[in-house]
């Protein structure tokens, strides 16, 4: 008999209808396992619960329930009970009612639970492929996950075959021969859209932009926040996808040729995730489509298979996290909202390969407004999914914070700064109550409660150096330090009119920490966000009175001569005529001729007036220097 005729005639055989095939499989305290999310065999799954009212303590082991699977589990008591790794909406309330069972795991350990010794051995598989093709293999499409391995591992594996179901490649096939009973019932793919863009997800979004390179091999976690910024990145190039699920947004960006994997060190050009989670337009572009592979979790969240990709970026979203940088994304207190996932997977995947970044994102409150999502210690009840030790960037839409390699001082100034305004100075109160931070330690003025973005530039001066210019951010206090000891002496005289030789907290912290408003700093700096070196420095400080601001800035010696201080002159003039200041005053040495220089070169006609060694030096931005030839 030929192999085609032999499958076929397997197939044939083991055809059945969906009453029959889980009326002979089920059996009283049996453990059935149901296919989850979008890949869910809803057909199957409705008639599952018709026919386990007759059976008793059966056990349902699912992932993430999102279809048929019943909300109300009180009428199934004593028939049945669910055990999930995911708590969705379709289980949350179940969940919180001890109606449903949340079981905390990794991702990439729960295919363990199903082989031979582990805690969930199985007797029933209920899944959904598409059909076979020509050598006997149906593909499990949109859902591989931990399906292909509980496949392998039951005692009875029934199928729901439909043609709706599209045919991915890379590890999703299951021979015909692997399956005991095949029900033919087409029916829409379930659907997981996700709501547009907001104002919160726009602005963590311009964030998490800065933070990716191009190049990089992204992984985003479930959540509304996390897929909305991967729109966000749509100004990178050839990123790369290694992720537990692909989404539309995903697909927008390999539409787009943004994703296009060209860098990644293993299955180049191919987006490789374990299920999708989407629209019916995603999964008519991964049919049969040999740019994309879906493995099990096995494979994909193995941290040994995710940290051979160079740059590789794990982006995650965090329910709360406290101040030392103590994350738990799967409850709000003693209540299970969500599940571990692949978050702890790839968290160490992306901290241990080479230039990996970890990032997580939390709005700063609650949908309502009343809780801060940042916070001093962690709700009682709630679960630590990721430690403090494992956290590098941390990002709300109030800014961007590196906890990488900071000290539990350093990363709780880091975090309250990107707390909500509103609720900064109770977490510094805390915090200051159990010795975190300095008793003395203060907040910028909440004058402009967003941190003042637009002001940030790239600049590029002789050697190809490229400068970071932005505002100044309270938690450049050591690197502020670091910048003025880097000066010599002479600079330090010139800058201070004074010879000092220390730079204590109570000094530094009051230059960090400005209103951006009636005082602004601008400091050019190069390496990673929130471990960078400052190159230079400029500032003033506004005198409301006279409408005019005493202006001043450094350059380390080994940066200057290179135009760097002339260009951060010019910019505090752009910044400062946008807010109405009328003009510069600074004090000059009268031996400092390379400042004086920098001065003439302004562009506005200088008035100057010396006394004892120090000019006094003004100009006044409605007065351009072209005056003084026209007179």
């Amino acid at each position: 008999m030929s192999p085609d005729i032999a499958w076929k005639k397997l197939y044939s055989e083991r055809l059945s209808t969906a009453s029959n095939a889980i009326r002979k499989s089920l059996s009283d305290g049996c453990r059935v396992y149901i296919s989850p999310a979008c890949g869910e065999p809803q057909f199957l799954t409705r008639c599952f619960f018709d026919e386990v009212k007759n059976f008793t303590e059966v056990e349902v082991i699912q992932n993430l329930s999102m279809g048929s699977v019943p909300e109300n589990w009180a009428s199934l008591l004593g028939h049945c009970r669910l055990k999930t790794f995911f708590v969705g909406p379709k289980t949350r309330e179940a969940a919180n009612r001890g109606l449903v069972d949340y079981i905390p795991a990794y991702f990439s350990a729960i295919p363990y639970f199903f082989k031979d010794g582990g805690p969930f051995p199985l007797d029933v598989c209920l899944v959904q492929v598409a059909p076979p093709d020509e050598h006997g293999f149906c593909s499990l499409g949109i859902s591989v996950e931990i399906t292909k391995t509980a496949i392998e591992h039951s005692q009875t594996v029934i199928a729901q075959v439909n043609e709706k179901m599209p045919r991915t490649l890379g590890d999703s096939f299951v021979h015909v021969s692997q399956i005991d009973y095949f029900v033919e019932h087409n029916e829409d793919l379930l659907e997981a859209p996700f709501h547009g863009r907001t104002a919160i997800s726009e602005r963590i979004g311009k964030y998490v932009s800065q933070l990716v390179e191009n190049g990089a091999t992204i992984q985003t976690g479930i959540g509304r926040i996390t897929n909305s910024v991967i729109r966000y990145l749509e100004s990178k190039k050839d990123l790369g996808l290694h992720s537990e699920m692909i989404t539309d947004a995903h697909y927008e960006l390999i539409t787009k040729g943004i994703l296009t994997g060209a860098k990644k060190n293993l299955h180049r050009r191919k987006a490789v995730a374990s299920f999708c989670l989407g629209t019916k337009r995603l999964y008519k572009y991964v049919h049969n489509n040999p740019e994309v592979e879906l493995y099990s979790t096995e494979y994909v969240n193995n941290t040994m298979v995710i940290n051979q990709h160079e740059n590789m970026t794990a982006i995650n979203s965090a329910l709360e996290i406290d101040i030392t940088g103590q994350v738990c994304a799967d409850s709000i207190g003693h209540k299970i909202y969500s599940g571990i996932g692949g978050y702890v997977d790839f968290m160490i995947g992306a901290a241990t390969a080479k230039n990996g970044k970890t990032i997580i994102l939390v709005p700063s409150t609650s949908p309502d407004g009343k809780k801060s999502r940042i916070v001093t210690h962690l709700t009682g009840g709630a679960g630590v999914t990721s430690p403090r030790s494992t956290v590098q960037y941390v990002v709300s839409e109030f800014g961007i914070a590196n906890l990488f390699g900071k000290a539990i001082r350093e990363r709780a100034i880091a975090l309250i700064n990107i707390a909500h305004p509103k609720f900064r100075e109770h977490l510094l109160e805390q915090a200051k109550k159990v010795r975190f931070v300095y008793q003395d330690q203060i907040l910028p003025p909440t004058y402009e409660p967003l941190y003042p973005g637009q002001w940030e530039t790239y600049q590029i001066f002789p050697g190809n150096l490229k400068v970071f210019f932005r505002p100044i951010k309270p938690t450049d206090e050591r690197a502020l330090q670091e910048f003025f000891y880097s000066l010599p002496d002479e600079d330090i005289y010139y800058r201070f009119l004074s010879a000092m030789k220390v730079f204590p907290h109570r000094n530094t912290q009051a230059m960090c920490n400005i209103d951006y408003e009636h005082e602004m700093a601008i400091v050019g700096v190069l390496g990673e966000i929130g471990s960078e070196k400052i190159i230079a420095l400029g500032r003033y400080i506004l005198d409301q009175k006279t409408n005019m601001a005493e202006v001043d800035f450094a350059v380390r010696a080994e940066y200057q001569k290179r135009g760097i201080g002339t260009f951060l002159l010019h910019y505090l003039c752009e910044i400062a005529k946008s807010k109405g200041i009328d003009g510069f005053r600074a004090y000059v040495l009268a031996s400092n001729r390379k400042m004086l220089n920098v001065f003439n070169k302004v562009g506005y006609v200088i008035h100057s007036h010396l006394e004892e060694g120090i000019y006094e030096i003004w100009f006044k931005f409605d007065e351009p220097a072209e005056v003084c030839f026209t007179d």
